[in-house]
């Protein structure tokens, strides 16, 4: 029997997420970021998520539309800068931050997919990420309600490692260019940044893709990701693509 995953709408893509899901979003910046998704899961009225990305969007975009209307508890990511209202909620106690070393997060990313529970670095070692104390929430009066635990240290040849577990999600958001109706994924340029980390990472993967096309279409050395870790894709045309800075002479 032929194996179908296309959806007919980014609603019915996201109808079955629920309050307090947690969320692999991929994307880097505005790049790559699965957009149509998040506006129809904030359409939907999810809330009490807990999100990992690499960063929370920003004011009006991407993951910063469910921040902002207070639909996020928690948020793991590398990257925090440049959103006025992320740095109010963390610092007024109302979010849950853990601030993750960018290649750490995308190793746990990748190891959450690949079924590896948890993996030494040597990232992080001697400063707070290994010896806890971090804030993670603040109690709303400059007081920290929650600090991160310590980590297992371990030496191996001479140089010490920390612990780090993977990451799995309920679900994934992802962007991707191309995909067919099995849930092969072609990603474009830069976009292949945190999308097939996140991809992997989702018990239920969900993609939008720009283009749908029939199974074998695609060329099978150009899949970034194996529809064998996509559950549902859905077709959105071509998207908006803001550009986060713009410079000029």
């Amino acid at each position: 029997m032929a194996v179908d995953k296309a959806v007919a709408t980014a609603a019915q893509a996201v109808a079955d997420i629920p309050d307090g899901a947690s969320l692999a979003v991929g994307g880097f910046g505005l790049c790559g970021i699965p957009s149509i998704l998040i506006e129809a899961l904030l359409a939907q009225g999810t809330t009490d998520l807990s999100t990992v990305s690499n960063n929370c969007g920003i004011a009006g975009r991407g993951l910063g539309l469910l921040l902002d209307q207070r639909r996020i508890r928690r948020t793991t990511g590398s990257y925090v800068g440049e959103n006025k209202e992320f740095e109010r909620q963390f610092l007024g106690g109302e979010l849950e931050v853990e601030l993750i070393a960018q290649g750490t997060l995308a190793e746990r990313l990748r190891a959450g997919g690949a079924g590896i529970p948890a993996f030494y670095t040597p990232a992080g070692v001697g400063t707070g990420i290994a010896e806890g104390g971090i804030p993670v929430r603040y109690d709303g009066a400059g007081g920290v309600a929650i600090a991160s635990e310590p980590k297992e240290v371990r030496e191996f040849d001479g140089r010490e490692y920390v612990l780090e577990r993977a990451i799995v999600c309920d679900f994934a958001l992802v962007h991707a260019v191309r995909g067919d109706r099995h849930g092969n994924l072609v990603y474009e340029k830069s976009a292949a940044n945190f999308n097939p980390l996140c991809a992997a990472a989702g018990r239920i993967t969900i993609a939008q893709v720009e283009e749908l096309v029939e199974p074998g279409d695609l060329d099978p050395a150009t899949v970034h990701t194996p529809g064998i870790f996509v559950q549902r894709v859905v077709h959105v045309g071509a998207v908006d693509k803001p550009i986060e800075k713009r410079t000029v002479r």
